[in-house]
Parts: C-alpha cells; sequence; structure tokens
C-alpha cells in the first residue's frame, strides 16, 4: 500500500509521551495498515511511543512488505487488513495510512473491529463515502481522529485568544497559501498519484486535497469551520501545469455560516518550496500562522511579535482520549468542513491546463518541476484581495 500524505511534512516533534496525562499502565496494542510513503512517518512515531511504553505496535499490513529493520521484530506482517483482523485479536487502535481511495472500505472495516480508528488525511475521496464513515463510526461508538496533524499545535488555542480579546481587532477574512516544488517523479511514484478516479473510484488528488490539505484545514479549524452546517459556500478556480488529471495550481474560496471568506491559493509548481502559512486578516492588523513550523507572528500597530508553541501528537491523544482524559483534537465530525471543499473539488470541471508558454521547466528527467511563470505574486494577490486566478485576470487562467 502507499499513503494518502507522501507530501506532508513531519510535523514538529510532539511533546514527549512521558507527558502524556492519565497515560494507561498497559501499553495500547497498535496496527498500521500501510508502511511505506507517510506511513514511515507513523513507524517512526509508534516506535517513539512504544519506548515510552505507551503503544505495543504488534501488526502492520501492506502489500509491499516492510523494508528490513522499519518494523518491530515482535510485530506480525501480513499483506492486507483482513488478513491482520483474522490473526490478530483484542487491537485497541488501527492506524490506516494507505491510498486515498482505500480510505473508505479501509475505514468501514475497521468500525466493524472493536478498535478504534486513526485515518490519514483526506478522511475519504467523496462526500457520501464521509457520510456512511460518519454513521458507521457512530453506531459503532468507536473513536475516529482524522490525520491532520496540523490541528494539534497550542498555537491553535493562542490563536483563538487573540481573535477573541482584539488584538488584530475585527476579524475580516483568513486566507491560507501555499508554494511547493514537486517533480515529474512525484506524479509517477504511484498509480493514484494525480489522479480524479481510477477505474471509476474517486481519487481526488488534487493540490487542496492531498499535499496542502493542511493548509485548507487549518484555515477551517481556525475560522470555526469543522462541520457541514458550518459552511454557507465553497467555490474553486482549478488549473494544472503537469500533466496530470487532478489540479496543482488552485484557488479555493470558501464563505463560513457566519460570512467570514476563507481563501485557500494553493501550487506545487512554484520555483521554490515554502513553509506555508494562514493569515488572519484583521481590522487593526494581521496574524500569520506557519502551521508546518508552529510559528505565529503577530503584527499590531504597536509591533510584531513571533511565538513557537508546543503540539501535541494525535496518535497519543487518541489513546488518552481512549482512557477518557482528553478530547479527541480530529475527530471525524470536525472534518465535515473539509469535506464540502473536497466534494467541491471532485465536482468541478476538470482543472483547466496552463498554456506551456506560462509554464517553465526547471531540472531534467523524473526530476524535472514545472514553475507556472508569476505564480508568487497570483498566490499573494489572491490571498490578499480573496480573488479568484479567473477574476485577478491572469492570461493563462479562465476568463468569463
Amino acid at each position: 500500500m502507499g499513503t494518502s500524505s507522501p507530501a506532508t511534512p513531519s510535523p514538529v516533534q510532539a511533546q514527549p509521551a512521558a507527558a502524556l496525562t492519565g497515560r494507561p499502565t498497559t501499553p495500547a496494542r497498535v496496527a498500521l495498515v500501510g508502511v511505506h510513503g507517510f506511513g514511515t512517518h507513523h513507524l517512526r512515531n509508534l516506535e517513539r511511543l512504544q519506548e515510552a511504553g505507551v503503544v505495543d505496535l504488534v501488526a502492520v499490513a501492506d502489500p509491499q512488505p516492510p523494508e528490513p529493520g522499519s518494523v518491530p521484530e515482535t510485530a506480525a506482517a501480513f499483506p492486507g487488513l483482513a488478513e491482520l483482523l483474522t490473526d490478530t485479536p483484542d487491537l485497541d487502535v488501527i492506524i490506516v495510512a494507505t491510498p486515498i481511495q482505500t480510505h473508505a472500505p479501509l475505514g468501514l472495516a475497521v468500525l466493524e473491529t472493536s478498535a478504534d480508528l486513526y485515518l490519514e488525511k483526506p478522511p475519504v475521496a467523496s462526500l457520501a463515502d464521509f457520510d456512511a464513515l460518519l454513521d458507521a463510526a457512530a453506531a459503532s461508538g468507536r473513536a475516529v481522529q482524522i490525520g491532520f496533524q496540523s490541528l494539534g499545535s497550542h498555537a491553535l488555542a493562542a490563536i483563538g485568544e487573540l481573535v477573541a480579546d482584539g488584538t488584530i481587532g475585527i476579524l475580516e477574512g483568513i486566507s491560507a497559501t501555499g508554494r511547493w516544488v514537486r517533480p515529474r517523479a512525484y506524479y509517477t511514484r504511484s498509480r493514484w498519484a494525480g489522479k480524479r478516479s481510477i477505474d471509476g473510484i474517486d481519487v481526488v488528488d488534487g493540490v487542496a486535497t492531498n499535499p496542502l490539505a493542511h493548509a485548507v484545514a487549518t484555515a477551517l479549524r481556525i475560522a470555526g469551520a469543522r462541520t457541514k452546517a458550518d459552511v454557507a459556500s465553497v467555490e474553486t478556480d482549478l488549473y494544472r501545469a503537469n500533466d496530470i488529471e487532478s489540479d496543482d495550481t488552485s484557488v479555493v474560496r470558501i464563505r463560513t455560516a457566519t460570512g467570514l471568506p476563507i481563501t485557500c491559493a494553493l501550487t506545487i509548481c512554484a520555483s521554490e518550496s515554502v513553509e506555508p502559512y494562514v493569515t488572519l486578516q484583521g481590522s487593526a492588523g494581521t496574524a500569520v500562522f506557519h502551521y508546518t513550523e508552529d510559528r505565529l507572528v503577530v503584527t499590531t500597530a504597536e509591533g510584531q511579535s513571533e511565538t513557537t508553541f508546543g503540539r501535541d501528537d494525535l496518535t497519543e491523544n487518541l489513546i488518552a482520549h481512549r482512557g477518557g482524559d482528553a478530547k479527541l483534537i480530529s475527530p471525524i465530525a470536525d472534518s465535515g468542513a473539509f469535506m464540502l471543499v473536497l466534494e467541491a473539488i471532485r465536482t468541478a470541471p476538470a482543472p483547466t491546463r496552463i498554456a506551456p508558454e506560462y509554464i517553465r521547466w526547471e531540472g531534467v528527467g523524473g526530476q524535472a518541476n514545472a514553475v507556472v511563470v508569476g505564480i508568487e505574486d497570483a498566490l499573494e494577490r489572491a490571498a490578499t484581495g480573496h480573488a479568484t486566478f479567473s477574476e485577478l485576470g491572469l492570461p493563462w487562467a479562465n476568463h468569463s
């Protein structure tokens, strides 16, 4: 198996496992489905937690065997979840870090067991599958944590406080900006990469739904948009520079139920990778959250401050929740707002191909990457003005 989030950078080191309040005396029995791609991050994290006595990784599943030494000798290896479940009773937590299109069937299978579920982002590839998984979670009574790791940042509480106390004045809008570089090899690494669907099965592997999905999810959480009811509308403006089905350069404009605009301007066709950030636009200042670094920069008339925060690990949080000592940080119901964004992208017309004269290729072979000419300025203008590429009148964009 692959993973749903190979492009997501590893988060800042979480707080030490020993600090987990109310930690059970018996380690949680954990299984990991998907040990390659982003699954390797989970293996490293589970090794840390196992050394701390928080978990016992008892089994893994992947059609491609794990790399030698990457899995504890005490953990059994299986080719798939079905075989793992047949031979591994009494699991406490099952982590699913597999290709996007497998999330729904694997998640539903886990919820038929007595284990709680950690499901990598995006949760599933359609709103219908999300609703089915949400219903199954409710019926089973099991906890479901969605792997939006950035939501574990302690900066989010500080952001909530500065908005509430008026530090930056009245919150007028939120934007998310992401500029990454991904070579051709990124799209040839697996059959599902860059696909909208495979054999009629939804995949929706676009810039806003997979590599920079955390930018969207973090902006939504800061805006207080968690469930489907918290979102009034979603507009999409989708493009592709690479020879793929999905979008790699896009604007997604969201309006919350309270009328707050959220604009996500994202690309993986930049000239250089920059840490993505979410900007709170206030009447008396701004707050910029660099979510992969847990770093918050606040600017007002009084000056500028910068603070780096800690982060709670979502696997530890799920285990603490099982013991009744913590509220889930990223429960499945709180992904409803994000799923409305994914659904809007899934049902939108195919992304517009950017004309070759507006694309510059850097590098050679599989390491060559497309750069949309002037994309940095376009992203800044879109985010600042809450405008789509089309509304900006960019020469490669659709014009109504």
